[in-house]
């Protein structure tokens, strides 16, 4: 294989895996099993030139991990080139490099892990998104930029409060007073492109049948979870990073965590899940008995969380909208 990344010679017809470690200003590219390793930037032009590179080499699959929101260009770019790419959970790329004895860390490193990695990939399930969906999936992530943006705003204008004779804090104002305008204009977006869809507009009905589950809500999961409704409880909790990870050893029992997965969609779910704690009778008896048996706020509603997942993933599968339960007569 030349540097350019063309197959030629011995390496022609071989089959190849991609792994992509992206970063905020670039990607380094890994291929197996040629060894090949390149960086490149992640500004528009070169993803341009990543893609016609990647198609060039013709991969049965390209494997990337979430990265905060990075990788959603990276993915736009590929899935439009027509590459076929998979979204990799990143604690199952961990585990698989320690049984490769492989503790070092660098950007070349994860991406060589990745490549080798999607190779071994028994169930891989490449991403199919329209370029509609891929649409939604960058307002979804604009609207997150600005709450980030909103959130660091607001905690300078409390700081702020520290200095009476501020210069900066008509400023501040002005400033969080346009963010959350333009807030309101992006979530405008979201539910003008929900309902332009007719699918994603019965999706976002059904969904919002369950107390807790607002318009954002709803068209957050439909632009970040495709997988919603396809996949059993155990691998959708899995997917989204709800599933709690034992931690025990003989007679001793750690305390399980939940890792990895949809950071942006834990995020709305938590929102959900605290709101259908307090309105959703099923989820706030729940909520109650786990506080009852000394579970902590911040557990009870993680507990939730994946409760309301599986039960919105169970809604899609049969389409059927959800309903209160009926009181039982004593």
């Amino acid at each position: 294989m030349r540097k350019d990344g063309r197959v030629s010679g011995p390496h022609a017809g071989v089959v190849m895996y991609v792994g992509i470690d992206v970063s905020k200003t670039e990607v380094v590219v890994a291929v197996e099993p040629t060894g090949v390793v390149w960086t490149s930037p992640t500004t528009a032009a070169g993803l341009r030139t990543l893609t016609r590179r990647l198609a060039k080499l013709q991969p049965t699959l390209i494997a990337l991990e979430p990265s905060g929101g990075y990788e959603v260009p990276v993915l736009d770019a590929l899935l439009g080139a027509g590459l076929a790419t998979a979204l990799v959970h990143p604690g199952r790329v961990r585990d698989y490099a320690k049984s490769q004895g492989q503790h070092a860390k660098t950007d070349a490193l994860d991406a060589r892990l990745l490549a080798q990695y999607a190779a071994q990939w028994k169930d891989a399930r490449r991403l199919v998104l329209d370029p509609a969906q891929r649409g939604l999936l960058r307002v979804v992530l604009r609207r997150q930029q600005l709450e980030k943006m909103l959130t660091a705003e607001r905690l300078r204008l409390d700081q702020d409060a520290l200095y009476p004779d501020s210069v900066v804090r008509a400023d501040l104002r002005e400033h969080i007073a346009y963010l959350e305008a333009k807030l309101h204009d992006v979530d405008r977006e979201l539910t003008a492109m929900i309902q332009a869809h007719p699918p994603w507009a019965a999706t976002a009905a059904l969904l919002r049948t369950v107390p807790g589950v607002g318009r954002i809500t709803a068209a957050i999961l439909i632009a970040c979870v495709p997988e919603l409704g396809q996949l059993s409880r155990h691998k959708i909790a899995a997917l989204i990073g709800l599933a709690p990870l034992a931690r025990e050893s003989g007679r001793w029992q750690g305390q399980r965590h939940i890792a990895g997965g949809r950071a942006l969609v834990r995020r709305v779910l938590f929102m959900a899940a605290f709101t259908a704690s307090r309105f959703n009778p099923p989820l706030r008896a729940f909520y109650q008995r786990l506080v009852t048996k000394g579970k902590t706020h911040k557990q009870a509603v993680t507990a939730c969380m994946r409760k309301l997942l599986v039960l919105l993933n169970s809604m899609m599968k049969s389409q059927q909208p959800w309903r209160a339960p009926v009181a039982t007569p004593v």
